[in-house]
């Protein structure tokens, strides 16, 4: 008998039938990508922006922590993959987010989960 462990998708919870490195199920993936071609996020956001949280995204660099009241945390893995940074799609404790009059690709890639919600 195999003695794999079962995998979840992130977003939705239900079991996967492969890993894949975002952690999404294909059905979610399709749902976060479609949210990331929205009109909401093409106008909000610079394009090479968003290709920079599509990126984040599909190499699995953010990872639900929880939901509060209005908002989804997340935890958001820094380009070097050295440090973790806490976001919504609001708010980032990232250098560029705490620092930037634009918004940092770790809040476009929240933003897109919580459009694809």
């Amino acid at each position: 008998m195999d003695n794999k462990p079962e995998t979840r998708c992130t977003r939705c919870h239900r079991r996967l039938r492969n890993t894949s490195p975002d952690g999404l199920g294909p059905k979610c993936r399709q749902m976060v990508r479609k949210a990331g071609r929205s009109e909401q996020i093409t106008r909000r956001y610079k394009t090479h922006l968003v290709e920079r949280a599509v990126e984040l995204l599909e190499q699995g660099g953010i990872i639900h922590l929880r939901d509060t009241g209005k908002n989804r945390v997340f935890l958001a893995v820094s380009s070097d993959g050295s440090t973790a940074y806490r976001t919504t799609h609001s708010a980032c404790t990232c250098p560029a987010g705490l620092r930037s009059k634009c918004d940092c690709k770790h809040r476009i890639a929240a933003h897109m989960i919580a459009l694809a919600s």
